[in-house]
């Protein structure tokens, strides 16, 4: 009984590791992939474009800018520092694609934010936010 017992466990072992493998992870299927948003109002058929967002070769958001009916309404661009998946710097646009913000992060040893630095378009420092976890 003991053998059946290990043999199954070690079966099921094993069919889920398979499976791990065969299924790619959220990050590989976003590589260098474009989301296109539509909107439909009601009672109309012409869908007008939402939000647009960019992904990079490494699955990482690089940029995403949403629309109104008179155009861009807003940008945001996403950098990173090498093959990191940790935002280091994140600039904002207004709708005329002029920086209205610039935000840099700091992050702890497990991957958590630990600091975020808004500045200005001319690089003054406007605000700092901390960050701070708890667990129950």
């Amino acid at each position: 009984m003991k053998r059946y017992i290990i043999l199954t466990v070690v079966l099921c072992i094993a069919c889920s590791a398979l499976w791990a493998q065969d299924k790619p992870s959220k990050r590989e299927r976003k590589k260098n992939l474009v989301v296109k948003e539509w909107n439909l109002k009601a009672g109309s058929k012409t869908p007008y474009l939402d939000n647009v967002a960019t992904y990079d070769e490494h699955g990482r958001k690089v940029e995403e800018i949403e629309y109104a009916s008179y155009g861009q309404k807003k940008r945001t661009v996403y950098e990173y520092e090498g093959t990191s998946t940790r935002c280091s710097r994140q600039v904002d646009y207004d709708d005329k694609n002029h920086a209205v913000r610039i935000r840099k992060f700091e992050y702890n040893s497990d991957g958590t934010k630990a600091k975020q630095y808004n500045y200005k378009p001319n690089g003054k420092l406007e605000s700092t936010k901390t960050f701070e976890y708890s667990y129950k």
